[in-house]
C-alpha cells in the first residue's frame, strides 16, 4: 500500500540568496561605479599624459634623424641605425681591420656599438654645470664625505675609512681648495690635445695655441721640438697617479727625465730658468694622492688639485675622456685634436714615443664620433684637417637644447618623477656653506718656491674678474655648486649652496 505525501509544513523551504552572495554582488556593483568614475576623471589625464610622451618621441626621433645624418657626413664611413627615438647602434662598415684582441674575454673588438643617446645627452649636457675638481666643501656636505669617500681619494693610507680624519686632512689639504677653483663657461675655447702619433701628421699647432685654455694629457712634452705640431700654450694637465709622481720633469716637457726628488734650492733655480709660464699650468691628479706625490707638489709652484667626477664604464675610455670632462665643466666650445678616429688605425701610437699597447681604438672612435653629433665636441684630425671648417652637419644648441629638455620629460615620466626642469632638479643631497668659508690649499711645511709662486691664484680670482658668460651663469644658478657623486646616475648630485649665516 503507497504510503501518503508528507503534510505541506512538513516540506523544507525553498533556497534563498545566501548573505554572501548579496555581499559580493553589492561590492561588485560599487566596484563598477567606481570604475566608471575613475574613468571619468582619469581619462584626460592619461590622454594627456600620452599626448605629452608622443610629442617628446616625436621630438626625439627627429633628433635621431639629425644624428643620423651627421654621422652619416662626418663619420669617414661609420654608420647610425636607428633602432627607437632614444636608442641607436654605430656600425663600421664591412671589411674594417679588427686588430685589438681582449684576452680577458677572448675576442676581437667588435664592428657595432650600442647607445642611449638620450641618456647620453642628459649625462655630458649635465657636466656644463659642473665642478669637476675636489674641495673642501664637497667632502663637508656629502654624507660621510670624510669618512668613507676621503680615504679612496688617499693611496697607501693603512685603512679603508678616515677614522683619524686629521690625518686625512693633513695628506689632502696641499691639493684641497675650499671651494670650486674653477667655473662653468669661464673659457669660450678650449682645445683637448691627446697623444696620438696622429699629430705628427698635421701640423695643429698655431690652431691649438688660439684657443683660450689648452688641455694636455700626463707626459706629453710641450716643447719646439713639437710646436708645429700640438703648440706650445699650457693651461691644464690631466695626470694619472703614476704620472703624477713625475710632475716636475712633465712640467719642463722632456719626457725622459728622471724623478725629481724634493730639493727646494734646486727647484727654485729650475723653475726660475723656466720662467712663470710654466708654473701657471694646472696640474689634475685622476684619482689619487698620496705621500710620495704630496712631497712632490709641496716643491712646485703650480696649482695641483684632484679630479672629481664619474667612472665612465661604456664608450670611450682612460685619460683622454676625463680630460673633455674637465674641460666641459669650463669651456663653451671643445676642439679635439690627437685622439684617432680615423679608419684603418691599427696600433696605438704616442707623438713622442714608440708604439705600445692601448685603448681599443674602435670603441673610443665611435664613441667619439656620436658626441660630436651630440655636439659635445669637435673633432680634429688629418683626414678631416683638409675639411672646411663647416660645422653645420651637426645640431644646433637649440636642437639639442630641444632634445634635452625631451629626453629629460620622458625619462622622468617612465620614473614616475616630477618632470619640472631646472639645474637643481637632480640634487640628492644639499648642503649650505659660507661664501668665505674655509682656507685656500696648502700645507705650513711647503717650500718657500710654493710659498712664493701664484699656485692659489684660481682659488682667490675675483668674481669681476671671470667672463661675463661665466658671471651670468653663476648669477643664473644662484652660486650653488654641483658635484657628481658615483657612478653614471643623473639623479646624484651634490649641491652646495654659498649663503651666509644668520648670525
Amino acid at each position: 500500500m503507497a504510503r501518503a505525501p508528507p503534510p505541506p509544513s512538513s516540506l523544507p523551504p525553498p533556497r534563498r540568496p545566501t548573505v554572501v552572495l548579496l555581499l559580493g554582488l553589492a561590492l561588485a556593483f560599487c566596484l563598477a561605479v567606481l570604475s566608471i568614475q575613475s574613468s571619468f576623471f582619469t581619462a584626460p589625464r592619461l590622454a594627456s599624459r600620452l599626448d605629452l610622451d608622443a610629442d617628446e618621441v616625436r621630438a626625439l626621433s627627429g633628433f635621431q634623424s639629425r644624428v643620423q645624418q651627421c654621422v652619416a657626413r662626418r663619420g669617414l664611413g661609420l654608420t647610425a641605425d636607428i633602432i627607437d627615438h632614444c636608442k641607436l647602434v654605430l656600425k663600421f662598415p664591412k671589411g674594417t681591420n679588427s686588430t685589438w684582441y681582449n684576452t680577458q674575454f677572448k675576442y676581437f673588438e667588435p664592428l657595432e656599438y650600442n647607445y642611449d643617446v638620450c641618456e647620453t645627452i642628459l649625462l655630458w649636457e649635465q657636466y656644463r654645470n659642473m665642478t669637476t675638481v675636489l674641495t673642501r666643501e664637497y667632502l663637508d656636505v656629502r654624507p660621510d664625505g670624510w669618512l668613507d669617500y676621503a680615504a679612496k681619494r688617499i693611496a697607501q693610507l693603512g685603512a679603508d675609512k678616515c677614522y683619524n680624519r686629521t690625518l686625512c686632512e693633513e695628506l689632502l689639504s696641499v691639493l684641497l681648495p675650499a671651494k670650486p677653483p674653477f667655473h662653468p663657461r669661464q673659457f669660450a675655447t678650449c682645445a683637448v690635445v691627446g697623444n696620438s702619433g696622429d699629430l705628427l701628421k698635421t701640423e695643429f699647432g698655431q690652431e691649438i695655441d688660439a684657443h683660450d685654455a689648452v688641455f694636455r694629457d700626463n707626459e706629453a712634452p710641450v716643447n719646439k721640438k713639437y710646436a708645429k705640431y700640438v703648440g706650445l700654450k699650457r693651461d691644464f694637465r690631466l695626470v694619472v697617479r703614476g704620472a703624477a709622481r713625475n710632475m716636475a720633469p712633465i712640467l719642463k716637457g722632456s719626457c725622459n727625465a728622471v724623478i725629481l726628488k724634493a730639493h727646494g734650492n734646486v727647484l727654485h733655480f729650475w723653475f726660475s730658468q723656466l720662467g712663470r709660464r710654466l708654473a701657471d699650468e694646472v696640474l689634475i691628479i685622476k684619482s689619487l694622492t698620496h705621500k710620495e706625490i704630496n712631497a712632490v707638489i709641496k716643491e712646485l709652484p703650480n696649482p695641483v688639485y684632484l679630479f672629481q667626477g664619474i667612472v665612465l664604464r661604456r664608450g670611450a675610455k682612460g685619460t683622454g675622456m676625463k680630460s673633455i670632462e674637465l674641460a666641459l665643466s669650463m669651456c663653451d666650445i671643445i676642439d679635439m685634436y690627437g685622439f684617432t678616429v680615423d679608419p684603418n688605425y691599427t696600433e696605438w701610437t704616442r707623438y713622442f714615443s714608440p708604439p705600445r699597447k692601448g685603448h681599443n681604438p674602435l670603441q673610443g672612435r665611435a664613441y667619439y664620433q656620436l658626441l660630436e653629433c651630440l655636439g659635445v665636441i669637435r673633432i680634429h684630425s688629418p683626414m678631416r684637417a683638409k675639411r672646411v671648417e663647416d660645422w653645420s652637419d651637426i645640431p644646433s644648441r637649440e636642437e639639442i637644447r630641444t632634445a634635452h629638455a625631451a629626453a629629460f620629460r620622458l625619462k622622468r615620466h617612465e620614473t614616475g618623477q616630477s618632470d619640472q626642469m631646472g639645474p637643481f632638479s637632480n640634487c640628492k643631497v644639499w648642503g649650505t656653506v659660507d661664501p668665505d668659508y674655509g682656507p685656500v690649499s696648502g700645507t705650513p711645511d711647503m717650500s718657500e718656491t710654493r710659498k712664493n709662486s701664484n699656485y692659489k691664484k684660481w682659488e682667490v680670482l675675483p668674481f669681476d674678474s671671470l667672463r661675463m658668460e661665466a658671471q651670468e651663469h653663476h648669477v643664473q644658478m644662484g652660486g650653488v655648486s654641483l658635484y657628481k657623486m658615483d657612478g653614471n646616475k643623473l639623479d646624484d648630485l651634490v649641491c652646495v649652496r654659498h649663503e651666509r649665516s644668520s648670525s
